[in-house]
């Protein structure tokens, strides 16, 4: 007679099915991707917000700031620059530039996965109210409560600002068809890939420890080297040292460095890229350092030149809000203080003194404030990263500032330093071979104003 199975033969063959179903379910459980992150209205909000104040940095603030430190026959065309950079590096960014920068592809470039921005309204085809996951396909991707339509635009702004600070270097006799040529390359073939190496989950610059949490490399030392590029190759302006080359219209000046100012809370605050408490602290280091920058450079001017003047003290919060570019969401406020003044002292000998010294002519100090303003706070960012902020970046351990922090930091100066000096050369090199970069000496004498443009101020 058959024996009927007992409970303990069934259930030992099942058990172990079960743990076989498991350990070949588990794998495909732990490879699943995380849902995408809720959309926050709050941090949308302030991106938005963000992304106008970046903007008018550049349009109207650069603008303003710019075309008041020109001659008078020089205004409209050094407006013309900036605005047009604008229009130009907007549609570049739309084409590749952004796909270049913030996709995954490697370490050194983006993919061409958001070419023309392809798939970037998914989310509201789909009609998912979720942000996104910057870089896809990527080993450590970093998710946003923010629409990625917002990022794109956010970053826009950043790769609009970049290559317009460069315009202060070649300021009086760049030919604008080759101005023209000239910032939409280097905003692909230069800025892009920077942005990608620093700014990437992946980028092989961020890999190796670097911070940077607003721009000091990839905006600031990217655009001041290669305005020294433009300076060198283009040469001095016609009458340098000899003729007056007083500024125009320093209130147009004021003007540009307050919106420059005010704008740059968007730049720096809105880094964060939410609503948060990292945002509040970059806010209140940024304004702590510009004031401190602002009064460094003023009271060095009064020491060594016996008056104070408007022109130093808009340089000196421009060399302010450059130096805490970097370091705004990683330093405490009393950090910020040491480095606005190391700013304001230091962009203030290299725009007073270094200039004459070495010979060329920089015309609106896009190398001496923006360039040495931005290694100052790569590297003081180095010295005085505060571990609890720096924890919150990408990367897991945190930093603090240590001395292997700053050598880590020069790493990055000097990277940003050899690609963009080297391939601004060629390009501008390239530019002079074909169409040539600088306009005659006789439409210089007389102004861009009339011979590029046709126009004057009355």
């Amino acid at each position: 007679m058959r024996r009927k199975p007992t409970f303990a033969a069934l259930g030992r063959p099942a058990l172990i099915g079960a743990f076989v179903a498991a350990a070949l379910v588990a794998p495909a459980l732990a490879a699943a991707p995380p849902p995408p992150p809720k959309l926050d209205t709050g941090d949308t909000a302030w991106m938005l917000t963000s992304t106008a104040l970046v903007l008018m940095m550049t349009v109207p603030g650069l603008a303003l700031f710019y075309a008041g430190m020109v001659r008078k026959k020089n205004v409209l065309a050094t407006l013309m620059q900036v605005f047009t950079i604008c229009c130009l590096v907007s549609v570049a960014w739309y084409v590749v530039g952004y796909s270049l920068a913030f996709t995954g592809g490697s370490p050194y470039i983006g993919d061409l996965s958001r070419v023309l921005l392809n798939g970037i309204a998914d989310h509201i085809v789909k009609g998912s109210d979720t942000g996104f996951v910057m870089g896809p396909n990527t080993s450590s991707p970093v998710p946003y409560t923010i629409p990625e339509s917002v990022y794109m635009m956010f970053q826009m702004t950043f790769a609009i600002i970049t290559p317009a600070l460069i315009a202060g270097a070649f300021a009086d006799r760049m030919k604008f068809s080759a101005m023209c040529i000239f910032m939409v390359l280097w905003s692909l073939v230069v800025y892009a890939p920077i942005a990608h190496w620093v700014w990437s989950p992946i980028g092989w610059v961020g890999a190796f420890g670097a911070i940077d949490f607003a721009g000091g490399t990839v905006v600031h030392i990217n655009a001041g080297i290669a305005g020294l590029m433009c300076a060198l190759v283009l040469g001095k302006r016609e009458g340098y040292g000899r003729d007056d080359m007083s500024p125009y219209n320093l209130t147009y000046a004021v003007i540009g460095a307050s919106l420059l100012w005010v704008g740059w809370f968007g730049f720096n605050a809105g880094s964060a890229v939410g609503s948060n408490g990292r945002a509040g602290m970059a806010m209140a280091v940024t304004q702590i350092a510009t004031a401190a920058a602002a009064l460094g450079w003023m009271f060095a001017e009064w020491i060594a030149k016996g008056k104070p003047t408007v022109l130093g003290v808009i340089s000196g919060a421009v060399a302010g809000l450059v130096a805490i570019t970097p370091a705004s969401g990683f330093v405490l406020p009393g950090a910020s203080i040491i480095i606005g003044v190391a700013a304001g002292v230091g962009c203030f000998w290299t725009s007073s003194y270094m200039k004459h010294i070495f010979g060329y002519d920089d015309s609106l100090d896009c190398f001496g404030v923006h360039g040495i303003g931005g290694i100052i706070g790569a590297l003081l960012t180095g010295v005085f990263a505060f571990g609890p902020l720096s924890a919150t970046d990408a990367s897991p351990a945190g930093t603090v500032g240590s001395f292997a922090q700053l050598i880590i930091q020069a790493k990055a100066v000097c990277v940003t330093l050899i690609w963009s000096g080297a391939v601004s050369f060629v390009l501008l090199k390239l530019i002079d071979w074909t169409i040539g970069l600088r306009v005659t000496a006789e439409q210089e004498i007389e102004g861009l104003d009339m011979t590029l443009h046709g126009e004057r101020i009355s």
